[in-house]
């Protein structure tokens, strides 16, 4: 008797859409994960899934999998919407061979990947794999070089995103890491190159996966997730926020959005938030929220590093990202880990074509034996090369201290900054007065008879003379002094302005930022 070809159809696909069966599942579930089909459906709009190679099967004849067919080969691929905007997506799905990656894995997501690039779409993949599959040797390494290469060219041209919800170990961390932005999972989600096995073999260290390459490691000491979030639907609800200020591609604009947040909205607040001590801390974050739309923003590495702020936000509608140095934090200081963090924030915005605005509090970079040695002048390097580079818009507002260095590293006049404000509290000069002064004035303070009376005489004489905002405006270097009531109306008047902002860089295949 003839099969039904419609019966097989529906046969094949309920196949497909069982993946390893449903004792795997239910395992998957007791492990606090969702399913690959689970997952990809909070993350889409509702119905908006379409997949692709749903039938494809491995080839590998080896170790009896040939008696293993299963239909999707361990990752679900295709397109779908996200607020109506059209993405590429690929779901690795734990219960087939364990997500391992074959040679028709890699061929599945390779395929998606370039018809994101033919079409200009962003990629987000949803990682959960045991790595490569050992049954298939080289080819599999073969898969994971070829995903590699797609990410390397789409960088800078598409926006990529990794979700790691499960392992991923070994070669599989490299396709993550090259990405854009890599959110993980709180306790059921791991990174690392080697596992705690083979660090226990090689380095005698007793350690777990969690301790190891955990989503909490990640996002406060290695730096290599840029967000984390408590389960999986948390973790693809990230992703849509995320989505929603990112452009298709390197050639559109970020999404604007009507706002009721008025534009000339001022905020008095802003006048008396910064001490009047320079030594005190306060709050950037408070500065922020008081001059972005509805004081909402969605802060990218927010456990790493925190003396340095990066976050999206909105003005006016449109989308921008803010570097800000955080008081709060180490006195807001530029160290390695600060200026690593701020230079791929502000690169990935200029490759996107989102305006930078950058409030400045800093100090100057830190000093000390181990940041030297750790090489902060090739890591601060890495941040002036990338606001030098960076042609969208791009504003400094200076709350207060900008200091040495790291006054020409965070945006200034100098290095192409388009338009830079100052409040009347901030001091631009070569170092904090104190400092200054206990160098320039040293033999005339010790002669004085009242020698903390003379030093405070001094001290009050160069901030008036070198550290005022008023100076480095005389000179051009700062557009102009506002009442910082004044911030949110000149900065949405400003991204108007620069909207038709044109600069290039030399021609040239591309730039050898110092790594």
């Amino acid at each position: 008797m003839a099969v039904d070809p419609r019966e097989e159809l529906k046969r094949m696909r309920d196949a497909a859409r069982l993946g390893g069966g449903k004792e795997r599942i239910e395992a998957q579930h007791k492990r606090g994960k969702l399913t690959a089909r689970e997952r990809l459906d909070l993350l889409l709009d509702p119905g908006s899934f379409t997949e692709l190679d749903m039938f494809v099967t491995h080839r590998c004849t080896d170790f009896g999998l040939e008696r293993q067919q299963i239909p999707g080969d361990g990752v679900v691929t295709g397109f779908g919407t996200i607020g109506g905007r059209d993405v590429y997506v690929f779901s690795q799905d734990f219960t087939v061979f364990g997500g391992s990656l074959s040679e028709t894995h890699a061929a599945k997501i390779c395929k998606v990947m370039d018809m994101a690039m033919k079409t200009g779409r962003p990629v987000i993949g949803l990682n959960d794999s045991g790595g490569a599959r050992i049954q298939e040797g080289v080819v599999s390494l073969g898969g994971y070089a070829d995903i590699f290469l797609r990410n390397t060219l789409a960088s800078g041209v598409i926006p990529q995103i990794s979700v790691v919800m499960g392992p991923c170990a070994g070669g599989a961390v490299y396709s993550p890491a090259i990405t854009d932005f890599v959110v993980m999972v709180e306790n059921t989600s791991y990174m690392f190159i080697t596992g705690p096995t083979v660090v226990k073999t090689v380095t005698h260290e007793d350690v777990t996966s969690e301790e190891l390459g955990g989503a909490s490691v990640h996002a406060s000491k290695s730096g290599v997730a840029h967000m984390t979030a408590a389960n999986d639907a948390e973790a693809l609800a990230r992703v849509r926020d995320l989505l929603s200020y990112l452009p298709l591609n390197n050639a559109e604009d970020p999404p604007r959005l009507a706002t009721k947040d008025p534009a000339d909205r001022a905020d008095a607040e802003l006048d008396t938030l910064v001490p009047e001590n320079p030594n005190r801390p306060y709050d950037m974050k408070d500065v922020i929220r008081r001059v972005v739309d509805d004081g909402t923003f969605l802060e990218i590495m927010p456990d790493f590093a925190r003396n340095i702020i990066c976050t999206f936000a909105r003005i006016d509608g449109r989308v921008v990202g803010i570097v800000a140095n955080q008081p709060a934090f180490l006195a807001g200081v530029l160290d390695i880990d600060a200026s690593v963090k701020g230079a791929r924030f502000v690169r990935f915005c200029d490759c996107f074509n989102i305006p930078l605005i950058v409030f400045e509090d800093v100090p100057g970079f830190l000093p000390g034996v181990s940041q030297e040695h750790g090489g902060i002048i090739r890591h601060g390097a890495k941040l002036l090369y990338a606001f030098c580079e960076a042609t969208v818009p791009r504003i400094t507002i200076i709350t207060r201290k900008a200091y040495g260095g790291a006054y020409d590293v965070l945006n200034s006049k100098h290095i192409r900054g388009d338009l830079n404000l100052a409040w009347p509290t901030a001091e631009v000069a070569v170092m904090g007065p104190k400092g200054a002064v206990e160098i320039i004035f040293k033999r005339q303070i010790e002669e004085a008879a009242d020698r903390a009376t003379e030093e405070e005489r001094l001290i009050r004489d160069y901030r008036d003379k070198f550290a005022s905002p008023f100076v480095a405006a005389a000179r051009g270097y700062i557009d102009d002094v506002i009442e910082p009531r004044e911030t949110r109306q000149r900065l949405a008047s400003a991204l108007r302005l620069l909207e038709s902002k044109r600069d290039r860089n030399p021609p040239k295949k591309h730039g050898n930022i110092p790594l």
